[in-house]
């Protein structure tokens, strides 16, 4: 009996050393395709994107357009106004003009605005012109924030175990990586860029909707929109920028990055 539990443990143990050596060596290869994934993304495919990117700049889309180009209506007619009949005989009500204002948007009187049940022309869409450009600029985003993270990880996988003397390699390593994570952080922030952009041009199509005889909400919209237009032509030119400023400072410090301390006693003699 003892014999048999001693088999099953031994057994067991075994079996969970193989385990343990397995999942190492899945780790391991993970690591060494991330770093080669790396080194390709820095030497080859980063110096497209820039080039892209560039191109994409100067298309017409971009470059020197007018902000009259992302002007779009609303869809929000101005009513007319209410006519009131005041040479309406004595002791008749005075009377309205019932078509002046269409009945799914009944006027209230206690300065809240018009109550919107529906809009009498459909649906106000997004600005299509900003819609498109967005479409352009998020996917950019997306790869920037994945290619930060890549790079994140190799210069993590890279650092030396920590010794005493001889880290000036180790110091340009974490110099490295702290603009890379900054990198990181402002391109996910343009996602909630965009985001917040739609929320306020809702409240103040909204306002639009309400209170239609008020040109300036219509202009706020306005306004609203080419302020978009222009920042996500600066979240483009970031973009490339960015990538520019990574290239450089990898490229510039590559081996640095690769062998930190061996780079660094090698130049001592």
């Amino acid at each position: 009996m003892s014999e048999s539990m001693a088999g099953a443990a031994a057994s067991a143990t075994t079996s969970a050393s193989s385990s343990a050596e397995d999942n190492a060596r899945k780790v391991q290869q993970y690591k060494d395709n991330l770093i080669s994934r790396a080194e390709t993304l820095i030497v080859k495919e980063f110096p497209e994107r820039i080039v892209r990117l560039n191109a994409l700049l100067e298309t017409p889309q971009f470059s020197k357009r007018s902000f009259t180009d992302v002007y779009q209506d609303l869809n929000i007619p101005v009513p007319e106004p209410i006519v009131m009949d005041t040479e309406a005989p004595g002791g008749k009500r005075a009377r309205t003009n019932s078509t002046a204002v269409p009945p799914a948007s009944p006027v209230t009187t206690d300065g809240n605005g018009t109550k919107v049940h529906a809009l009498p022309s459909g649906r106000v869409e997004c600005n299509k012109p900003i819609t498109e450009l967005i479409a352009i600029v998020k996917p950019a985003i997306r790869v920037l924030v994945e290619d930060s993270n890549l790079l994140k990880m190799w210069i993590s996988f890279m650092i030396p175990k920590i010794e005493d003397g001889n880290n000036f390699g180790v110091s340009i390593q974490e110099d490295t990586l702290a603009e890379i994570q900054s990198v990181e952080t402002e391109a996910a922030a343009f996602f909630d860029q965009i985001s917040r952009y739609f929320v306020s041009r809702a409240k103040v199509v909204s306002k639009v909707a309400k209170y239609p005889h008020i040109d300036d909400y219509r202009r706020a919209v306005a306004e609203l929109d080419e302020k978009e237009y222009l920042s996500l032509w600066l979240v483009l030119s970031e973009i490339r920028n960015r990538y520019c400023s990574l290239h450089d400072i990898v490229i510039k410090n590559m081996e640095k990055l690769k062998k930190p301390r061996s780079s660094n006693a090698d130049s001592l003699y």
